[in-house]
């Protein structure tokens, strides 16, 4: 057997605190540098609160589990070639890219030396990598404990005389939103006080915040497990609870070897044997975030045990993550054809705000990418010199794109390695579609697909992602595409297919009525983001309509461009039936109102027989002009691959968009539903009832809010927290009959309100969630967890988790809890026991 020993323990220490430098610690003269001035300031590097400081006229942090990305150099040369800075400049250029309160901001520094620089760069890579390991799902709970007690206690020691005494402890209390009597608080400190000082060192403190953090309701699962076995939690307890609890289907073996990774003899101290250094986590990406397994002995399953600290620190680690997905592996099939999988894609990419005032930017497009997005979506006019991007008919601003292409060659395939689908509208002059091609084959090189036009071979089969690995490929709409598929070099109008000012089918009051109601959401927004929003407001009044769809310009189409589009050629929806002939490549795109009007008028399931062979994009309505987002997997339910969204906007689409995708390995790629894919019509006439029965057992470290500068704010009012768990699922009626509505189906419970703990709430409720399923397609049913205060602000989500019911294990589990842009906290979990039962049983 072997125990955590002193040694293990320092060099952990040690490697949660790489050396920050007493230069970074007292500050260091840095030019801060805006598209509007440059100005000096003095920057700092907190290593215990984790933050960036600098002062401003105000008090500015930037929390390091905040950032996104790191640019230095040559990489964030795109922002200083916009503020006109000199080159000279560019090997001392720091630009960080975060979030806070709920915006994306972006800081620009350079460093007074190349030596500073070096310093600045090296020492906030290794701070961020080690939150970064952090947020990546559970384990590492040794390196989490350790970053949260620095953290709070030089928080809580104001006087930085590492001393703190009742008061402090009181105040820290009440900033954690941990509410016990004077009493029992007083009890705790004294009991942490082993030296009877009056005060607590940080021994002290780490003795007390374990006191503080005591999981009662683990200790009943773990006294109750126990009377399984006469009192001990042996091996054969352990089979037991992996067994009828966790429904696992492990062997013998492998579980004697994860029960010897957490257990102890009986005279050994109570400590799991099983802590991995932080080293290897941020240090090495490719390998598990569990560590390895010891060699089992089969003499210690006979005296060995697991202990109360043992048994909390497996249900927290990776050993019992609820996502089966959790090693981040890609292991779906990923040589079948690209119609066999769902593609995570973005619809107006260069948007990083508003639909019709928003900037264009390349940062829509690195943000994407570097979340395993595969698709994104150029719209590309005519410029002074060379194509630019930016949405037509609005005032938004405009972005190069050579730029774009050259952001998006960058960051294609940081993530992950399978293909890269453009979809670009293109509203240019045939000079302008010559140098969009030019500049593609420049940027992208031999990554572009392309065919000479003439002479191709037919395409039976599109190829699949393995097939187009690192490979870049154009969808646009081919204007020589006529129905008989041959070409035909003559005038032929765009149609431009996603734009908020195209027409779409659709009665004068169903468009009026969701104009209307965007509008009305969009005011706001408008008004906080420019002060044009008069102007704005005019292009939509009654006096001044959406331009229709006769309101074309006649173009021809660059031979050039067409040589791009190969296995992604865009075509016009003509209709999906016998008549129609689609070649493999041809891909038509849907908006989300033609999509609703066919499912109304036809159902899903001719959708669903075209989506076997052939790709199918879908993008928002025109009505959505506040970058609002549908529930995509109502039209993943029909087949459609590609339902692009607005990734700007993190709304419920969002929220399940980035559940799906989190899927095999993040590649962006998800295989579809075998009932999809299969010929078989009889796996959609399969329908399922189900229950899904939660209990919500606890929650750990709630997270405080903050304000608008980053800082926790402590409110002196209690926090009573309940729990909302609701199953969203497709409207399966799709497959049988018209759809009643235009959105999917959700069930929803909610806990009881704990009082006055915001901290570490016990609720120990049970719900039981009814759902139904057709061909057993539970990677379209999803689960939300959302932790809410009881009050008036109970539509304002504390944290949440969202997972495809298809990933999600059943038993005991901790889930790891996200803010509203699904970002994980450091520390916040929620514990909960998990069963799934047939509604006949």
């Amino acid at each position: 057997m072997h125990s955590l020993t002193d040694e293990h323990r320092v060099s952990l220490v040690q490697d949660a605190s790489p050396a920050v430098p007493d230069l970074l610690q007292r500050g260091t003269p840095m030019i801060k540098v805006s598209g509007r001035k440059q100005k000096n300031v003095v920057c700092k590097l907190d290593p215990d609160q984790g933050q960036i400081i600098w002062e401003s006229k105000k008090h500015r942090i930037i929390p390091i589990e905040n950032i996104k990305e790191l640019r230095t150099a040559s990489d964030a040369r795109y922002y200083r070639e916009l503020f006109q800075i000199s080159q000279q400049c560019e090997n001392r250029w720091l630009t960080v890219i975060y979030t806070l309160d709920g915006r994306w901001k972006l800081w620009h520094v350079v460093a007074p030396s190349v030596d500073v620089f070096q310093i600045w760069d090296s020492t906030l890579r290794k701070l961020h990598a080690i939150r970064q390991a952090l947020m990546c799902g559970l384990g590492n709970n040794y390196l989490r404990e350790f970053v949260w007690e620095k953290q709070y206690w030089k928080a809580a020691d104001e006087q930085a005389d590492q001393k703190l005494y009742f008061e402090d402890v009181e105040k820290l209390c009440r900033r954690l939103n941990v509410n016990p009597s004077h009493e029992q608080l007083d009890r705790r400190f004294k009991q942490a006080d082993i030296q009877k000082r009056g005060f607590l060192d940080f021994d002290d403190f780490k003795r007390f915040v374990k006191l503080l953090k005591a999981r009662p309701e683990v200790e009943r699962l773990y006294n109750k497990l126990c009377s399984f076995d006469n009192g001990n939690f042996s091996f054969r307890t352990f089979e037991h609870f992996m067994r009828k609890h966790q429904k696992s289907t492990a062997d013998v073996d492998d579980l004697q070897r994860l029960f010897l990774r957490y257990a102890v003899s009986p005279h050994e101290n109570d400590i799991p044997r099983v802590v991995q250094s932080p080293t290897d986590v941020f240090l090495d990406r490719t390998e598990k975030t569990s560590p390895v397994p010891t060699t089992a002995n089969p003499d210690d399953l006979t005296t060995a045990i697991i202990s109360l600290e043992g048994f909390t620190a497996f249900l927290l680690s990776t050993d019992n993550s609820a996502f089966t997905d959790q090693d981040g592996s890609i292991h779906h099939e990923m040589t079948r054809p690209l119609c066999d999988y769902f593609v995570s894609s973005s619809h107006n990419t260069y948007l990083v705000g508003h639909q019709l005032v928003g900037d264009s930017t390349i940062e829509g497009y690195i943000r994407a990418l570097l979340h395993s997005c595969r698709s994104v979506e150029l719209d590309i006019y005519d410029g002074d010199k060379e194509p630019v991007v930016y949405h037509g008919n609005t005032l938004t601003t405009k972005v190069s794109l050579r730029e774009v292409c050259e952001a998006i060659a960058k960051y294609a395939f940081a993530v992950s390695p399978y293909p890269i689908i453009i979809s670009a509208e293109v509203h240019c002059s045939i000079q302008q579609q010559e140098m969009i091609a030019s500049i593609m084959r420049e940027v992208f090189g031999k990554a572009l697909v392309s065919a000479p036009v003439h002479g191709r071979q037919k395409i039976e089969v599109l190829p699949s992602p393995e097939d187009l690995k690192g490979r870049v490929l154009l969808k646009a709409k081919n204007l020589y595409v006529s129905e008989n598929e041959e070409l035909q070099p003559h005038a032929i109008s765009v149609d431009a297919e996603s734009s908020p000012t195209s027409a779409e089918t659709s009665t004068d009051g169903e468009m009026f009525s969701e104009l209307k109601h965007e509008l009305a959401r969009a005011f706001t927004e408008i008004k906080q983001e420019t002060t044009r929003s008069r102007n704005v407001l005019k292009l939509r009044t009654p006096s001044n309509p959406l331009p229709s769809s006769a309101e074309k310009v006649k173009v021809r189409m660059s031979m050039s461009l067409v040589e791009l589009l190969v296995y992604t050629v865009g075509v016009k929806c003509r209709g999906i039936n016998k008549k129609e002939h689609y070649a493999p490549e041809h891909m038509f795109s849907l908006s989300e109102r033609t999509a609703n009007n066919m499912f109304k008028r036809d159902g899903v399931l001719d959708l669903v027989k075209h989506n076997r062979t052939h790709l199918v994009r879908l993008y928002p309505k025109g009505t959505r002009v506040s970058s609002t987002n549908c529930e995509p997997h109502r039209y993943w339910s029909a087949g459609i691959q590609l339902v692009a969204l607005n990734w700007q906007t993190c709304d419920l689409g969002y929220v399940i968009n980035h559940a799906m995708f989190q899927r095999n390995g993040r590649s962006g790629y998800v295989l579809k539903p075998l009932a999809l894919r299969s010929q078989d019509k009889s796996l959609l006439n399969k329908r399922t009832q189900h229950y899904l029965d939660i209990t919500v057992i606890s929650a750990q470290q709630l997270p405080l809010p903050k304000d608008a500068n980053g800082r926790e704010v402590i409110d002196k009012s209690a926090r009573n927290p309940y729990v909302e768990v609701t199953v969203h699922f497709p409207d399966w009626g799709l497959f049988s009959s018209p759809p009643a509505s235009t959105s999917a189906i959700q069930v929803s419970y909610r806990t009881s309100a704990v009082k006055n703990n915001g901290f570490n709430p016990v609720w120990e409720e049970a719900l039981s969630l009814p759902f139904e399923v057709i061909g057993d397609m539970r990677e379209l049913v999803f689960v939300r967890f959302v932790v809410r205060e009881d009050g008036e602000d109970e539509k304002e989500a504390l944290a949440v988790h969202c997972v495809s019911l298809a990933c999600l294990r059943e038993g005991f589990r901790h889930l790891p809890l996200y803010d509203a842009h699904v970002s994980q906290y450091l520390f916040s979990t929620l514990f909960v026991r998990i069963d799934l039962r047939d509604a006949t049983s």
